[in-house]
């Protein structure tokens, strides 16, 4: 008994000196202290004693360390560790980190969290909204746009162009707008919620455009040149990226600029022969200016450093009428917004259209990637969010309107899974926005953020809108005027592979990047063990590697303290008692995951980037986190309602057990098993903390989205809200206003007719009969008849006429005599015909 109350003693003593971070010397000095007072209670405390007294020895002693610990170490690790390419290290240093390393790190401070200033329009922004957005809007019809058009209408170009709606991101100095990220979300999400393909046509050059590039990276000249075209809408700008064999991998870039002499406005001067060949780019088919990403080669060392060959990747911006820039076929991706190829051969440009001048030369990836993490965390997220709260809207008045076996479909319980779903999932897109903004607005580029922003609420809206489509059914299948589901049921797969592809975002960039830019340490020891000067490294690797193992162990003492009292009770000083459960949860799981990220970038080392599925779990831990403090945050900056507590309530459960989940299947398949199994039982010493929503708690959120809830009062203020009947999404509105409105008049006759309490056959038959038997009076009848009316024409789906039908079938190919002969042949450069 006593040598057990010495083991524990000397467990407890080492579990408070990592947990309350005692200096390394402090911690081993009270280590040593506690062996040998423990050898006092029993001497059979010193097989453990022993040894700690030793380590504690060679911990305290430089020399010691150095040679037993840190050298090896060093050797080990350095061995393990794969090189990086320029183009890889300049994507893992780019950005800044925010919120999102605190979660990373395991100790969220909560005060600091507070404080963040949560966004908000300006008067100007607020106006802009409500006016120049909103008539764009009005002037839009995605049907009109995708089968008429091909294109938005030249009015609506028209409008873009002139009200600045392409200058929201420019200085007011250069004549643009300079509204704030929460402004251009809000304004890309109310575009959104009426027109994809004008959304996308405005968000590009606000987001990975000449427009932003220039702003951070250009010379005054260009900024002087460009900035006032493009805020005044004279200057359409695209970015050629991608190209045919090259997506994701950006370092595989085939398109060249070789530093020569050339002709130039009739001068011979330095500049580039480039030769290029861009496809899917956004606005290219109208463009006036033209940015491209290229590899830079200097064979001739001209630019003056005769050792450097090849510069890497670099940006420069062309106008698209210099000679042999080819412009104008279009792709066809869907939805009919600008999208087309960029081609040039030979093209001589001067050295001076680099982006930044030829002091630029070699640094277009780090340029790029960190524009990129902006558009990402505004852009797509946006149109994300717009999509899923106009779902919201349309899917839960059609549930409510819509009645299968005398009940509204939406009280079904297989359908409020549905609706639920859609319901937390809207509530956790808005409140993201604002979060993912509200660092945005702080001026920094935090590109792990955005990177959750762009996967997390592309996944999310894509997960909505199929909901939708299945209760909505064949209200939702077929196309046309009416429909207001299907068309950005289509678009899904732009927002899943623009800006980053999905699977490569969360399989390698969330924690790939992540890793480097949130963890206190890693990058700064990478980069050690990589360096030239081993000698030098080796002192300085020697103090952080202890700083790293510090910062481990008081994660696993956390983890450990936190699997059995449920979490710290750390977390702003507006905590009530709904939230302060969930912060102590995300206090325990960013522990955990702390440690977890530390077991798996220890033992795995390199492999890591190759371990793709765990390097996924890791990113959905980690988006998890952060998707529940925006939760958290959106819900302490609301109205705190009943029906908004049931939307935070199913959000929040939702992502904390998608955390759980993550953690529990990352353990189950990692290579090292005995390791994973030490770090679970350290995490979930008594299992699984999170259970699945409750049955309840969905049909309470399926039958709020069938109300006139606060939160859907919230949601009209964010998309371009009608109830014009005759619209596409103000037809079911305004029947479902009107439903709510003579509700009880409704259900008490529709209660009577079920009875059979009514003579006819039909309702008009009937509803004669009921004013006859004096159930309802002629005023609540017509009442019933004008809603009877409306309710039949929102379910009615759009019929064509048999010229249309007749005309399709002459455009159908297989109709002719020989199909092979009749259909297009599309090659590389002949795209199939809008």
């Amino acid at each position: 008994m006593l040598f057990i109350i010495s083991v524990l003693i000397q467990f407890f003593t080492i579990w408070a000196i990592f947990f309350f971070a005692f200096s390394r010397n402090i911690g081993a000095i009270i280590t040593i202290v506690v062996a040998i007072v423990t050898a006092f209670i029993s001497p059979w405390s010193l097989l453990l004693g022993i040894p700690l007294i030793l380590i504690s020895l060679v911990i305290m002693i430089d020399a010691l360390r150095m040679a037993m610990i840190t050298k090896p170490a060093y050797k080990n690790l350095a061995n393990a560790m794969p090189s990086m390419s320029p183009t890889e290290r300049e994507a893992l240093d780019a950005g800044t980190s925010w919120w999102e390393k605190d979660l990373f790190m395991g100790a969220p401070d909560w005060s600091k969290f507070e404080q963040y200033p949560y966004p908000t329009l300006s008067s100007e922004e607020q106006s802009f909204l409500d006016n120049e957005v909103e008539q764009l809007c009005a002037m839009l019809n995605e049907w009109d746009i995708h089968h008429h058009y091909k294109d938005l209408p030249p009015e609506a170009w028209a409008y873009i162009r002139n009200h600045g709606f392409l200058g929201l991101i420019i200085p007011k100095e250069y004549g643009g707008l300079a509204f704030s990220s929460f402004a251009q979300s809000r304004i890309m999400s109310k575009i959104a919620s009426r027109s994809l393909t004008a959304a996308v046509s405005c968000m590009v050059p606000n987001s990975l455009g000449p427009g932003e590039l220039l702003l951070h990276y250009g010379t005054e000249e260009q900024k002087n040149r460009y900035l006032p075209g493009l805020a005044r809408g004279e200057e359409i700008p695209c970015f050629g990226l991608t190209s045919p064999e090259a997506g994701s991998d950006a370092g595989a870039i085939p398109d060249t600029g070789v530093v020569c002499y050339g002709e130039f406005e009739g001068q011979r001067v330095l500049g580039l022969n480039m030769n290029f060949s861009k496809r899917w780019i956004t606005l290219a088919p109208i463009a006036t200016v033209v940015g491209l990403a290229f590899k830079l080669y200097d064979p001739d060392g001209l630019l003056g450093d005769k050792n450097i060959t090849d510069y890497g990747i670099t940006c420069a911006l062309i106008p698209a009428s210099h000679a042999g820039i080819k412009l104008g076929a279009r792709h066809n991706p869907g939805s009919p917004f600008m999208n087309g190829t960029v081609d040039g051969q030979d093209v001589f440009i001067p050295l001076e259209w680099i982006i930044g001048g030829a002091v630029n030369a070699g640094k277009g990836w780090r340029m790029l990637m960190e524009c990129l993490a902006v558009g990402r965390g505004i852009s797509l997220p946006a149109l994300s969010t717009a999509a899923s709260e106009m779902s919201y809207l349309m899917v839960g008045a059609f549930a409510k309107i819509r009645q299968q076996f005398k009940i509204s479909i939406g009280k079904f319980e297989g359908v409020q899974e549905a609706t639920s779903d859609i319901a937390s999932d809207t509530y956790m897109l808005e409140a993201f926005r604002y979060l993912v903004t509200c660092g945005l607005n702080q001026g920094g580029k935090p590109a792990v953020m955005t990177a959750m922003a762009k996967y997390y609420a592309t996944e999310t809206m894509r997960r909505v809108v199929n909901h939708g489509m299945d209760v909505v059914g064949g209200r939702a299948i077929q196309l046309g005027p009416r429909n207001f589901l299907a068309l950005g049921y289509q678009a899904i797969p732009v927002s899943i592979t623009v800006e980053g592809a999905n699977i490569l975002s969360r399989s390698l960039m969330i924690f790939g990047q992540g890793s480097m830019r949130c963890h206190p340490y890693l990058f700064e020891e990478l980069q050690l063990l990589q360096a030239q000067d081993k000698d030098a490294a080796l002192t300085t690797f020697n103090d952080m590697l202890y700083k790293h193992l510090g910062y481990t162990f008081n994660r696993t003492a956390r983890a450990f303290a936190y699997g059995y009292v449920g979490g710290s009770s750390d977390a702003p000083q507006s905590v009530d008692a709904f939230t302060r459960p969930y912060y102590k949860m995300i206090n325990r799981l960013s522990a955990s995951f702390s440690l977890t990220a530390d077991m798996c970038l220890g033992l795995l080392a390199g492999d890591i980037k190759r371990k793709e599925m765990l390097s996924g779990r890791l990113s959905d831990i980690h988006a998890n986190l952060f998707m529940s403090s925006a939760i958290l945050k959106y819900y302490q900056h609301g109205k705190k309602t009943e029906a908004e507590q049931v939307h935070a309530k199913l959000a929040l459960e939702k992502a904390l057990f998608n955390a759980q989940e993550a953690f529990y299947d990352l353990f189950a398949n990692f290579p090292v098993g005995v390791a994973a199994g030490i770090v679970k039982f350290i995490c979930f010493p008594l299992g699984r903390p999170m259970k699945k929503s409750s049955d309840a708690l969905k049909q309470q959120a399926g039958e709020l989205m069938m109300q006139d809830n606060a939160f859907r009062d919230e949601l009209k203020k964010h998309v371009f809200y009608n109830t014009e009947a005759d619209d596409v999404t103000g037809r079911m509105e305004s029947t479902f206003n009107m439903l709510l409105a003579i509700e009880p008049l409704w259900d008490k006759y529709k209660k009577a007719e079920s009875k059979g309490q009514f003579k006819g056959l039909t309702f008009d038959e009937r509803l004669i009969d009921a004013v006859t038997s004096n159930v309802v009076t002629p005023e609540e009848a017509e009442k019933l008849a004008i809603y009877n009316a409306k309710r039949y024409d929102s379910m009615l789906t759009d019929v064509f006429d048999a010229e249309l039908n007749q005309a399709l079938e002459r455009e159908n190919p297989y109709n002719q005599k020989s199909a092979s002969a009749a259909m297009p042949q599309p090659h590389e450069d002949q795209p199939l015909p809008l």
